[in-house]
């Protein structure tokens, strides 16, 4: 089988993330994750907070701590956010890490020694109120381009725009608000990425057919603007040193590197952190290095981070001459609206992940982001849509199913899978639909197409409920025992063929849907569509028991709370 290497977009350390971060990176790299382990696949997940550039020092300001215990806190706090989502990464780790400092540096000496970093001195904003040289980011202002009142010296939030500083209408501090604001002469390294735009056109050229539109479309809209020289090195306290063995004028006056060129080189760091932790058994290297033939690489990011993955760091790896791996597929997403706004950490706009885990658990909002994934278009978030999706497809054509079929089965044939009855055509019929969906859902998933995937899903589900309106047990039973033993105990395969194929979805649903069956030997990883079509993986006899409600109906009054408390429109 295939070795699978998989990162997600690594969420910033300032505070608790939003649902539109979590359905544009996480959570569908947590499903393709799952699924390709329980295909057998060798896979390794890795992940990791972004502690480095200036909203973590001033966040850290605000709370009243340095920025590394700050980071270490938001790092944890993360962290639990995310198991509770129940996201098996391998490894989480940090950018501050050690390993992320000393592969960074490596990365630096060897672009500079190859020609692709310059020294440059610079005009930069300076502030007398602060006393200090000011990072693009402790710059805001008024974008040219749209109007946004409040972009940041790098990058515009409202149209992505990258910016500098100086672009800005009206800057002002983000330290102090002050607009007392001078420019002055600093001196900063750039990487040359001029130099590589022909290597990074025929890298991007080879790969972007294979690349969903989104993902390809920005790669393509930056190289056709042209690749620009890039400073890759800030004013601040926080951050990859420097190395003074290379730039020793620099070191001592304390610069860091860019956030933007040591957080993709993090992928790598969280590996080795990974790896550090058990050496013997683990080789990061064999994942990132001369693995071109060895490993499939696929990344998951919102296209906001797309540049910066597809052109940005693809011409750093290519710039220091050795052979590291380079993404394969670049999964790209669009916004998640809040009512057709935007979702905004900075402006409390929306559902956080953690309030997200305060009202329901986690199944209900894995669910219904993968059922809605914003992949060919924005989509919004509604309570409305929220609820109407948790009722029809969880609680009624999934939830309901399971608790009929068992709760029925104990009324009438006691606590074991009941005996009796020769499959017959609607058994036949119902395999031969169930091999069909399993199809569609294994094509859709390995296509990383997760809206289809869960439409897939979702009919799956749907055709149990069909067969057991068809078959109608509970008249069944009043005429032919036998023949009503054989649609329950067809319907119990069907919910450990749920339990299976769903988990990838709704981990912790499908583990009480397979806890509800006493087998023995129950260690299939995935269901063969021959063994779909059979529907004998629970042979008559097993004891079963039947788990509560899988999945509670909303009501109107849920919905109006959920309403009040965070709004039911954009603004």
């Amino acid at each position: 089988m295939a070795r699978h290497l998989i990162t997600s977009a690594l969420p910033y350390i300032n505070g608790i993330k939003h649902l539109g971060n979590m359905v544009g990176s996480m959570l569908p790299a947590d499903v393709y994750s799952r699924y390709l382990r329980q295909r057998g696949h060798d896979v390794l997940y890795i992940c990791a907070t972004d502690e480095h550039g200036t909203p973590a020092e001033l966040a850290a300001k605000e709370a009243g701590l340095s920025v590394a215990e700050f980071c270490a806190q938001a790092h944890d706090a993360q962290k639990a956010v995310y198991d509770g989502f129940a996201l098996a990464f391998d490894y989480f780790g940090r950018s501050s890490s050690e390993q992320n400092v000393e592969i960074t540096q490596h990365f630096a000496r060897r672009l500079n020694e190859n020609g692709f970093i310059e020294e440059r001195a610079i005009r930069q904003v300076y502030s007398p109120t602060d006393g200090r040289f000011l990072p693009d980011r402790y710059v805001e202002g008024t974008c040219p381009h749209c109007g946004y009142d409040k972009a940041r010296g790098d990058q515009c939030e409202n149209c992505t725009r990258v910016l500098d500083p100086t672009d800005l209408i009206n800057p002002r501090s983000a330290i102090s608000g002050s607009t007392d604001l001078e420019v002055r002469e600093t001196k900063h390294l750039f990487l040359l990425q001029s130099k590589l735009q022909h290597e990074v056109e025929e890298w991007v050229s080879r790969h972007e057919a294979e690349w969903p539109q989104l993902a390809s479309s920005i790669a393509r809209k930056w190289l056709t603007e042209g690749l620009h020289d890039r400073a890759i090195t800030r004013d601040l306290d926080w951050g990859v040193p420097v190395p003074a063995d290379t730039w020793p004028e620099l070191a001592a006056e304390g610069k860091v590197f860019y956030v933007w060129f040591d957080a993709p080189i993090e992928y790598i760091g969280a590996t080795k952190e990974w790896s550090d932790l058990d050496p013997e058994n683990r080789d990061w290297k064999s994942w990132w290095y001369e693995a071109d033939d060895a490993v499939r690489y696929t990344e998951f990011m919102a296209k906001d981070n797309v540049p910066f993955h597809t052109v940005m760091f693809p011409a750093t790896e290519l710039g220091v001459r050795e052979p590291w791996k380079k993404v394969d597929y670049v999964k790209a997403f669009n916004w998640l609206t809040y009512y057709g706004g935007k979702f905004s950490t900075s402006q409390k706009r929306g559902v956080f992940t953690d309030q997200a885990l305060e009202i329901l658990p986690a199944d209900y909002w894995r669910y219904f982001l993968i059922a809605n994934a914003p992949e060919s278009d924005d989509s919004s978030f509604t309570w409305e849509h929220f609820t109407a999706t948790v009722n029809k497809d969880l609680a009624d054509t999934l939830g309901n199913f399971v608790n009929r079929v068992l709760s029925f089965s104990r009324k009438r044939f006691g606590d074991d899978v009941p005996e009796g009855g020769t499959p017959g055509e609607a058994e036949a019929k119902l395999g031969e639909e169930i091999a069909r969906l399993l199809g569609e859902y294994e094509t859709q998933m390995e296509a990383l197409q997760f809206r289809k995937a869960a439409a897939a899903l979702r009919a799956l589900w749907s055709a149990g409920n069909s067969y057991l309106e068809e078959k109608a047990p509970w008249l069944e039973i009043k005429t032919d025992k036998d023949g009503a033993a054989l649609t329950l105990r067809t319907a119990m395969n069907l919910i450990h063929l749920y339990s299976v194929v769903s988990e990838p979805f709704i981990p912790a649903t499908s583990a009480a849907m397979r806890q509800a069956f006493s087998l023995a030997d129950d260690t299939a990883t995935w269901v063969s569509q021959e063994e779909a079509k059979a529907l004998t993986s629970v042979p008559a006899g097993t004891p079963f028991t039947v788990p509560p409600v899988l999945f509670a109906k909303l009501t109107d009054e849920d919905l109006e709370t959920y309403k009040e408390r965070f709004g039911g429109t954009a603004e």
